[in-house]
C-alpha cells in the first residue's frame, strides 16, 4: 500500500535556520518534455499534513522532520511521480521533477475493454467501505464525500472487484478531525479469500472545529495511536517496545506455533543502518501482542472471540526485510503484510506520520 493532507503553503513559511531535526526537500516541476515549469503541481508527502504547491517557476520547498518520506508530485493530465526521501537524500533540496503527460489512448481503450459496473456504489458501495475505510467506530463516523468519483469493474473469471477514481477520493474523518485527499490508483478485493489490496496517495489536512471537538479529536488520535502500527514501528526504532506495552512473539512457518521472542534487538534480526535507520527482519511471522488497550467489541464478535479478551493480537508478515526510518515511516511498504487487529484497523484509523501525541 502507499500512502496521507494539511497543506503547509511553502510561501507562508518564515526562514528560519534549520536545527539538526529537520531538513529541507525542494526542487524544481517542469514539463518532460518542453522543459517549461509547470506552476500549481501539487506536491507533497504523504500519509503526512505537509504539502504545498509549485510558484510561477516551478519551484517548491518544504521543512521536514527527520526521517523518511514518500515525496509526491501531481498535476492534471500528467503522470504522478512518487520517490523516497529522507534527510540523508541526494541533493533533496534541489530536485528535478520531469513530469509525463499521460498516455490518454491506453486509458480509453481500458475503458472500452472493462467490466465497469454502472450502479457499481449502489451494488459494491458498502463492501469497499468496510474494506477501504474499516468497520471501527472511528470508520463509522467516516464519509466520503464523492462516491460518484468511484467507478467499479467486476471480473466474473477472476471473482474480484476493482475500484479507481476520477478524480481525489475525499474522506472526511470526523472521529479523528482530518480530511483524507485520497489519489485511488486501484482497489482490488478478491472473494476467494476475503483479500484486499489498495494503492494511491493520500494526503491529510486537518479539520477546523470547536475547541471541544478538537478536544476530543486530540483525545481520538491518541487511542487510535495507541496500539498502532506507526507506534510500533516508532517503538522498535527506538528499542521501547516493552516500555510501550508490546510483546512479540517470533511464529515458526512450518508448525505455525509461537515461541517468545526475549530479545527482539539481537542483531540476527535487528540492525542499525546509518545512525538513525532500523533493519528488520524475521526467519517467520511475528506476532505482535499489545497489553495497554481491549480490542473494540465488534472486533472480537467478528472473530468469535471471548468478551473477557484484553489484549490485541496482530500479525507481522514480511516478505523481506524492511527500514524503518525516525518517525515510524517503513518501507518497502509492498513487502509487509497485516493481519489480525491490524488487518482489521483500516483508513479509519490512520494517523499521518507527522502526528505525535
Amino acid at each position: 500500500m502507499k500512502k496521507f493532507l494539511v497543506f503547509v503553503w511553502a510561501g507562508l513559511i518564515p526562514f528560519f535556520s534549520f536545527s539538526q531535526n529537520t531538513f529541507q526537500a525542494g526542487g524544481k516541476v517542469i514539463d518532460a518534455g518542453t522543459k517549461q515549469p509547470l506552476q500549481g503541481a501539487s506536491v507533497f508527502c504523504q500519509n503526512t499534513t505537509i504539502g504545498t504547491v509549485t510558484n510561477a517557476d516551478g519551484e517548491f520547498h518544504l521543512i521536514l522532520n527527520n526521517g523518511g518520506y514518500d515525496l509526491t508530485i501531481s498535476f492534471t493530465g500528467y503522470e504522478t511521480q512518487s520517490f523516497h526521501i529522507n534527510s540523508g537524500s541526494r541533493d533533496v533540496s534541489s530536485l528535478s521533477v520531469e513530469m509525463k503527460p499521460k498516455e490518454k489512448s491506453l486509458e480509453e481503450v481500458s475503458v472500452v475493454a472493462s467490466n465497469e459496473v454502472k450502479d457499481g456504489w449502489t451494488k459494491y458501495g458498502q463492501l469497499f467501505f468496510e474494506n477501504f475505510i474499516g468497520k471501527t467506530q472511528n470508520s463509522k463516523q467516516c464519509i466520503i464525500q464523492n462516491p460518484e468519483s468511484l467507478r467499479f469493474f467486476f471480473s466474473k473469471k477472476k471473482n474480484r472487484l476493482k475500484v479507481t477514481s476520477r478524480e481525489d477520493m475525499i474522506v472526511v474523518n470526523n472521529a479523528l478531525g482530518y480530511k483524507i485527499k485520497y489519489q485511488l490508483d486501484s482497489f482490488i478485493y478478491e472473494y476467494a479469500g476475503d483479500k484486499t489490496l489498495y494503492d494511491g496517495f493520500p494526503f491529510f489536512e486537518e479539520l477546523t472545529g470547536t475547541p471541544e471537538q478538537v478536544d476530543t479529536w486530540k483525545k481520538s488520535r491518541e487511542l487510535a495511536y495507541n496500539g498502532s502500527v506507526l507506534q510500533f514501528m516508532r517503538a522498535y526504532h527506538d528499542s521501547t517496545l516493552n516500555k510501550m506495552g508490546y510483546k512479540v512473539e517470533l511464529i515458526n512457518d512450518k508448525t505455525d506455533k509461537a515461541s517468545a521472542l526475549y530479545n527482539p534487538y539481537d542483531t540476527s534480526i535487528f540492525n542499525i543502518v546509518e545512525n538513525t535507520k532500523v533493519e528488520l527482519f524475521f526467519p517467520g511471522k511475528l506476532r505482535v501482542v499489545y497489553a495497554n488497550e481491549k480490542p473494540e467489541a465488534a472486533y472480537l464478535e467478528a472473530n468469535k472471540l471471548s468478551p473477557n479478551t484484553t489484549v490485541q493480537v496482530s500479525i507481522l508478515d514480511l516478505n523481506d526485510a524492511i527500514i524503518i526510518e525516525e518517525n515510524g515511516y517503513f518501507f518497502d511498504q509492498k513487502d509487509v503484510l497485516t493481519l489480525g487487529y491490524w488487518g482489521w484497523e483500516k483508513m479509519g484509523d490512520f494517523l499521518p506520520y507527522d502526528y505525535y501525541p
